[in-house]
């Protein structure tokens, strides 16, 4: 590689918060980024060198990126592979990971069944076109279960308990499209593990605790408060998981460390994910660094923990939808060794994502206990009460 002045352009179908710390990590890469997005000045414009207004899944967007990049990817799995795919072929701009991986996860139903052909441990999971096939399928599985839309759920969104037999209809109702429930899972804790796909490399990064509430992702602890025989069957579940994906770049893999301490396998985010977000101070490689190395066929940085880490989400709290107004900032930046990570966009409203504080320390508990009093300091205020 040569470094160029202007160098390697990577084309991101997104521009949501991940696109961001994407385009702060290709800087110093001497990499930039053109990004595409349908919210005009998305949070990565101010990071990126250009941005290309338009759908997620617009081929004319697309193929717009993949003329102005010499590599293309994507954060956000609502990118069409078809698309992609014949964009990157007119084009000749490789695309990571590959359109064939996209269509994969953007299924939850299809991912569950191409893992479990592989040998990763999955719960037992049913197909539903019905509310009689969900019926019949908790019969075989018991309640409760959790019923999930096969595509578009994120953040919890399209998961549905099923606590009992009258829950069913209305479940069913609300997922509103195609669906698949699975047994529900006593787990202990649920983990993560950042996977890595570079040219003819493979990497995870350290297994990590994510503490979640309501299905939204709170708190990330690394490393885990687990054993490490655990922590071993995480990462090679994790590795066995790689194995199914084509195309380099980051992998969020999550999954669940059940009360027998085994590990089940929940889903997979071909991309940088929350759940990695701890890498930026907790790695001497971040989780976008890594990505855009791998997506460029650079070699991987080293997935090595500086030290014991934890990070907290920065939730919207508010009651009604309004402009990004985040009070108590200053007990966060008064921390010694907290990081702000503030994403930008112009509207919070509840339970949003709006950036996310880490701080690495010398024990995960300490760091845990005064990342919780500096994350209570922080809430969203609206104009009438300034």
């Amino acid at each position: 590689m040569q470094l160029t002045s202007p160098g390697t352009t990577v084309g991101v179908v997104g521009g949501g918060q991940l696109g961001r710390m994407l385009g702060e990590a290709a800087a110093p890469l001497g990499i930039e980024l053109v990004v595409s997005d349908p919210t005009p000045a998305a949070p990565a414009s101010v990071v990126a060198r250009e941005q290309v207004v338009g759908a997620f899944d617009d081929e004319a967007t697309i193929r717009e990126l993949g003329e102005r990049a010499d590599y293309l990817t994507f954060e956000i799995e609502l990118a069409d592979p078809d698309a992609l795919e014949r964009v990157s072929e007119e084009t000749a701009t490789p695309v990571h990971p590959h359109p064939d991986t996209l269509r994969i996860i953007q299924d939850k139903l299809v991912q569950k069944r191409r893992l479990r052909e592989a040998g990763v441990p999955v719960p037992a999971f049913r197909p539903v076109d019905s509310a009689a096939d969900l019926r019949d399928a908790l019969d075989e599985l018991g309640y409760p279960a959790m019923l999930k839309a096969r595509e578009g759920g994120y953040d919890g969104r399209g998961n549905i308990p099923v606590e009992r037999p009258e829950d069913v209809e209305s479940a069913f109702e609300a997922i509103d499209g195609p669906a698949m429930v699975e047994e529900f899972v006593d787990f202990e804790r649920e983990l993560a593990v950042m996977g890595c796909l570079g040219e003819g490399e493979v990497e995870t990064f350290p297994v990590t605790e994510t503490v979640h509430e309501a299905e939204i992702l709170r708190r990330t602890v690394s490393p885990p408060r687990t054993s490490s025989d655990v922590r071993e069957r995480a990462s090679a579940v994790a590795l066995d998981v790689l194995s199914v994906m084509e195309g380099r770049g980051v992998y969020g893999i999550e999954l669940f460390e059940t009360t027998a301490g085994e590990i089940l396998f929940n889903e997979v985010a071909p991309r940088p994910h929350n759940s990695g977000h701890w890498t930026i101070e907790g790695c001497y490689t971040s989780q976008f660094e890594q990505h855009l190395r791998a997506v460029t066929g650079l070699p991987l940085g080293t997935t090595e923990r500086r030290c014991p880490t934890a990070s907290a989400n920065i939730l919207g709290d508010v009651d009604r939808r309004q402009p990004a107004r985040l009070k108590g900032v200053e007990s966060v930046l008064e921390t010694k060794r907290c990081a702000l990570h503030w994403y930008g966009k112009r509207e919070v409203y509840h339970l949003r994502k709006m950036g996310h504080v880490t701080l690495p320390g010398e024990t995960v508990e300490d760091s845990l206990e005064t990342l919780d009093d500096v994350v209570e300091d922080l809430t969203f205020v609206s104009t009438s009460t300034e």
